[in-house]
């Protein structure tokens, strides 16, 4: 499963400056095709509801698969998807498309990092490219 938090559908438009101008449709076909490379599939799905990226996570814990994360917003303050993570029973890969530690203080922590297998910030869309190639390695 890759999983995206709120406003990533607004990729493309939503401050392309620090985003880039690359599309949701764009992340999508970057995951399925790093999951093919890898012999994998990718259920890409994206929401601006906690409650629904919760229900998403419990899902995958119960069927022991992998997740690729990025919690956007939820990264700092979540402690509701946090616990959420620490349930999972497979890997958990965190990433972001920016490198939230060189942006505002408040982007400094996150609350999911401390359950996840690894993090991969800072590099676009290739963020959830490595973390196919870090999920192909586990």
């Amino acid at each position: 499963m890759v999983l995206n938090g709120p406003n990533l559908n607004r990729l493309g438009t939503r401050e392309p400056d620090i985003y880039g101008a690359s599309t949701f449709a764009d992340l999508v076909s970057a995951c399925q095709n790093a999951a093919a490379s890898h012999g994998m599939s990718a259920d890409v799905r994206q929401t601006n509801d906690e409650a629904e990226l919760i229900g998403w996570l419990h899902e995958a814990s119960d069927a022991s698969t992998p997740v690729i994360l990025n919690p956007a917003a939820f990264t700092h303050y979540s402690y509701a998807v946090r616990d959420a993570c620490a349930m999972l029973t497979a890997p958990l890969i965190e990433v972001h498309i920016s490198n939230p530690a060189a942006r505002e203080e408040f982007r400094h922590t996150s609350v999911v990092a401390g359950v996840a297998t690894g993090t991969i910030t800072g590099f676009g869309l290739d963020s959830y490219v490595l973390a196919f190639a870090a999920l192909a390695r586990r």
